[in-house]
């Protein structure tokens, strides 16, 4: 984005909030677009997994307008400008990869996530542990990725797929235990466990399961709805159809 872009949309966020501008805006605050921030960050991550180039571009502006929006609130403050906020992260990231922007030198990926996590703590003042740095309103799943990326950085992980996997096993015998035992705080507990653990090993070959769900989600949703079309063209109503029926809709829509 060019400084004469950044300037329109300025002048634009400058309008909104002048006196004259709409009472809506005008009212707003960095607490009160905290959700409009949320909200427009998942609407641009939805068109970048969908591929649609051109809503990503205009999400991606939503998104870009919210930051500067936000910047501007704190500025009137007397907090900090948005040009401070371009700068710190710019100094962070210079900062954060001295393999590329100074002498030192890595063996690889996992000795370079390893310094990262050393000198992000280093930059925070007192006793800052590992975890510190996690968000807390971060989606369960989501996070419990981060989690198990951060305990491996600090060199706190299974030795190979295979302990991992038995560890997988393990948990699954644990849930099945619970099962039979009907105790239901103890099989969503044993349940979590298992989660957990496959997501990890997800983690280790590669795999964000957050992004591996939502194309499972993406790809169910899109069946179903052509298992919707097939039942309307036989003059069916596929809540009223038997699972039978259903599954057979299922396995045509799938070849």
């Amino acid at each position: 984005m060019s400084s004469k872009s950044i300037e329109k949309l300025k002048n634009v966020i400058a309008a909104l909030i002048a006196p004259d501008g709409c009472p809506w805006d005008k009212e707003q605050t960095p607490e009160s677009l905290c959700d409009s921030v949320i909200e427009e960050a998942f609407e641009l991550v939805e068109a970048i997994r969908a591929d649609d180039r051109q809503e990503a571009m205009e999400e991606l502006g939503d998104v870009m307008f919210l930051l500067l929006f936000i910047a501007k609130r704190y500025e009137e403050q007397g907090a900090f400008t948005f040009a401070d906020a371009v700068d710190s992260s710019a100094a962070k990231m210079i900062r954060r990869h001295p393999h590329v922007f100074a002498d030192s030198k890595v063996e690889d990926q996992e000795e370079l996530l390893r310094n990262w996590e050393k000198i992000k703590r280093s930059e925070k003042k007192g006793d800052k542990k590992i975890f510190d740095s996690l968000p807390e309103g971060l989606p369960p799943m989501l996070k419990a990725y981060r989690i198990n990326s951060k305990a491996a950085r600090s060199g706190f992980t299974y030795e190979s797929d295979e302990q991992c996997l038995g560890q997988l096993d393990s948990e699954w015998k644990e849930w099945q235990e619970a099962l039979e035992s009907g105790d239901k705080e103890a099989i969503t507990e044993e349940f979590g466990d298992y989660l957990f653990t496959l997501i990890e090993l997800g983690r280790r070959n590669g795999i964000k399961a957050n992004s591996a769900l939502a194309m499972t989600n993406h790809k169910f949703l899109e069946r179903f709805a052509k298992m919707e079309d097939l039942a309307k063209e036989q003059g069916k109503d596929i809540s009223d159809m038997s699972l039978i029926e259903q599954n057979e809709l299922w396995e045509q829509v799938k070849k």
